[in-house]
């Protein structure tokens, strides 16, 4: 049975074309890359979310895993992370049904996910701070429409 926290994630669910765009490291400045989700429930439990970008990006298509589950216990949203590079990552989450978040606090770099969700649509951007959340750079803008 999926509670009712996981339950707000159902807005997720579905196909999404993906647009990543105002990268600080690509250029020219307003270089669109397009890309494509398919967020998926695994079981009750968890939230399964697949995208991939253009090979704009390197020199291939970049792949990414996107798991979210709950810890009841410690009330609290976990996602974990890994791409085609063979990063993994943990980021502690928050959603509020209109507002995702997603943040990681590691040695060696800071970084969150900042999105305003509706029905088909979540707007996003990618931020890294370098000296532990004193100031933030933005990486990109990150966009899910629904297909």
């Amino acid at each position: 049975m999926r509670n009712e926290f996981m339950e707000q994630l159902d807005v997720l669910v579905g196909a999404w074309r993906v647009t990543m765009r105002n990268a600080w490291f690509l250029e020219p400045d307003d270089r669109e890359v397009p890309g494509q989700a398919r967020v998926e429930w695994l079981g009750d439990a968890f939230v399964v979310f697949r995208w991939t970008m253009g090979g704009e990006v390197g020199p291939a298509t970049s792949e990414m895993l996107l798991v979210l589950g709950r810890s009841d216990a410690n009330d609290a949203y976990t996602a974990l992370y890994h791409d085609e590079r063979g990063v993994c990552r943990v980021f502690v989450m928050t959603f509020d049904g209109s507002r995702w978040v997603l943040t990681r606090e590691d040695p060696d770099m800071f970084q969150r996910f900042i999105a305003d969700v509706g029905p088909d649509r979540i707007a996003g951007r990618w931020e890294a701070s370098q000296d532990r959340g004193s100031t933030w750079r933005k990486d990109f803008d990150l966009v899910f429409d629904r297909a």
